[in-house]
């Protein structure tokens, strides 16, 4: 990116933060939400940045203005609050909310896209992301549901990549366990869906979204781009957890905040590129 030069960033994956020495633990406390935060040893999370900002991508939809904003801004906040606890990392609390064309958007090395369908990209942005992921940024999109809407985002990826393929990830890939160790792939439906189906074991929002998909796009030295989490909704166990104990408990505690951990973990450590 354009503000990093080569020398900066090989400083940079040099950085291992006091708190992640000499094989320091991260004291166990409460967040926001009133969860316990597990006691993890960090001293092998050599971050390549020197702080975190949670990026939300606000984008258009000419049938849901709002897409882009469903969860927003508690879950960001949440997801932050955590994130800062466990990894000890300097983050921006208040996060920011950025067009895909904005000119500072390569300042930042994560960014994340909600309701995956709505996405509807034009032109410029199609070369923007483009040129973001493909210097080293990283992004994750999250909360869509089914078949149909799998195919509608599917499309705008392709703009974006006619050549390359999302490819599912097998549940022994690192980014499961990078941090937490994930045993199996995270199902995370939102509150209501999950409330209604509490006494039958339903997680899916559709008859087709059973499964939760964890899907991927690589660059030519086979580093990840862009994580699509499909037929799940960890942004909802991040807004909505306070709201309800058994749902924090059971979606929040055990699925979403350790997948989202994850990866915003495994993007900051395997990061070896910038926007020139």
């Amino acid at each position: 990116m354009n503000a990093i030069t080569t020398a900066s960033m090989l400083v940079a994956i040099m950085i291992v933060y006091p708190a992640m020495s000499n094989g320091q633990q991260i004291e166990k406390g409460v967040d926001a939400e009133g969860g316990p935060i597990p006691v993890r040893k960090t001293s092998d999370l050599k971050f390549q940045h020197q702080s975190f900002t949670f990026v939300r991508i606000k984008y258009s939809n000419h049938r849901r203005k709002s897409a882009w904003a469903t969860d927003y801004p508690d879950a960001d906040l949440n997801f932050t609050v955590r994130f800062q606890k466990v990894t000890d990392l300097k983050c921006d609390r208040d996060g920011k909310t950025m067009t895909l064309t904005d000119p500072e958007l390569n300042q930042f090395p994560f960014i994340y896209v909600t309701e995956g369908a709505a996405l509807e990209l034009d032109d410029d942005e199609v070369m923007a992301l483009r040129r973001y992921l493909t210097g080293g940024g990283f992004l994750m999109v999250d909360d869509f549901w089914g078949e149909a809407e799998w195919g509608k985002f599917e499309g705008q990826i392709k703009r974006v990549f006619p050549d390359r393929e999302p490819m599912e990830l097998k549940i022994e890939h690192p980014i499961f366990h990078c941090f937490y160790d994930i045993k199996e792939k995270p199902q995370v439906p939102s509150i209501h869906v999950a409330l209604y189906g509490r006494k039958t074991g339903v997680t899916w929002e559709r008859e087709d979204a059973k499964e939760a998909h964890y899907k991927a796009i690589f660059d030519d030295k086979g580093r990840m781009m862009a994580i699509f989490c499909h037929n799940t909704d960890l942004a909802d166990g991040w807004e909505r957890g306070s709201e309800d104990p058994w749902y924090f408990k059971e979606f929040s505690e055990k699925k979403a905040y350790p997948m989202g951990i994850n990866i915003v973990v495994y993007a900051l450590t395997q990061q070896t590129a910038r926007i020139p």
